[in-house]
């Protein structure tokens, strides 16, 4: 049944898969074996799949975070799994957080959810989705999705709006109330991601900026942090609760946006993100950059990065992915 745990026997056949994995330096793995989560994943877990670290497992909570100026600093970033920055309209950007391996008290600002959303969660199963809401015509889309879907509407006592900032950039989300309100919601798999010791090769890399029509990143090596230190816009990224963004592998890969069929309150078309195919991308980790190629050929599955033919390991911790226009 979709969403349902896993049985015992399986979970720990995927936990000795991942252990061979690590073995062949594709994954970190721990010696303990996964038990029964909780929603909230209090059992411990071989390896996250989408970190790379030893991690509990549970179900995947993804959220729609506001990213104009008025939302920043953050709340709860900084403990997600895994950030993907997607455009939209007037070609700013927002961030899709997806956690599993841990829940922060708080997470937002949320905002509301786009099409291109949809695809882009596939490969995760039935994962939770919190947003703020969606505009009517993509209504129909998000029910009939493989999503537990986790609104205003539906699950009130899981947003809360802050005084400290004008709306609409202060809701948040309380993320346990959210899982309890998706109980369908799949647990943590595999999504194409490898985990190991750095390639060699690649070219040694201070910072990388990627632009937007409307928005710019910079991500610059921190030794110190053993990650890379993001900032929007020309300013640090930093969160209320957690310090700065210093994620360990950031994706800067290469996809084609085109206009949707949908439009913004305003009347401006949105964006839709194409993540399935194939096409380039640049890998950065450990303070190297590495040309790769990305590949999503079914819609359902992972996404898998290669150089030269093979596996392309990421380096162990949080990881952004930048959808960057071709």
């Amino acid at each position: 049944m979709p969403g349902a745990p896993a049985p015992r026997g399986p979970r720990r056949l995927l936990a000795a898969l991942l252990c061979a994995a690590a073995a062949a330096g594709l994954y970190g793995c721990s010696d303990s074996g996964p038990g029964e989560p909780d929603r909230t994943g209090t059992a411990p877990s071989a390896v996250s799949p989408l970190t790379g670290l030893p991690a509990r497992t549970g179900p995947v909570l993804a959220v729609k975070i506001d990213n104009v100026a008025a939302a920043r600093p953050h709340t709860g970033l900084g403990a997600a799994d895994l950030v993907y920055v997607e455009q939209v309209e007037g070609g700013v950007t927002r961030l899709l957080a997806v956690y599993s391996s841990r829940l922060p008290d708080s997470i937002g600002p949320v905002r509301s959810a786009r099409e291109s959303d949809i695809s882009l969660l596939r490969p995760f199963g039935n994962p939770a989705l919190a947003y703020s809401g969606a505009q009517r015509a993509l209504n129909p889309l998000l029910e009939a999705a493989p999503l537990d879907l986790v609104h205003q509407s539906n699950a009130p006592g899981a947003f809360r709006r802050s005084p400290d900032r004008p709306a609409p950039h202060n809701l948040y989300l309380r993320p346990e109330r959210a899982l309890a309100a998706a109980p369908d919601a799949s647990d943590v798999r595999p999504v194409g991601f490898r985990f190991g010791a750095a390639p060699a090769g690649g070219t040694a890399t201070t910072t990388e900026t990627v632009r937007f029509p409307a928005a710019r990143y910079a991500f610059t090596w921190s030794a110190a942090d053993r990650g890379w230190r993001v900032a929007m816009d020309g300013r640090p990224a930093t969160t209320t609760d957690g310090g700065p963004l210093t994620p360990a592998t950031v994706v800067v890969q290469r996809v084609t946006v085109r206009p949707s069929a949908f439009r913004d309150v305003n009347g401006a078309v949105s964006p839709y993100t194409e993540t399935t195919g194939t096409g380039t991308a640049t890998v950065l980790r450990d303070g190297r950059a590495y040309e790769a190629r990305w590949s999503r050929p079914d819609p359902a599955g992972g996404t898998a990065f290669t150089a030269d033919g093979r596996p392309l390991a990421f380096a162990p911790g949080q990881v952004w992915i930048v959808l960057a226009p071709r």
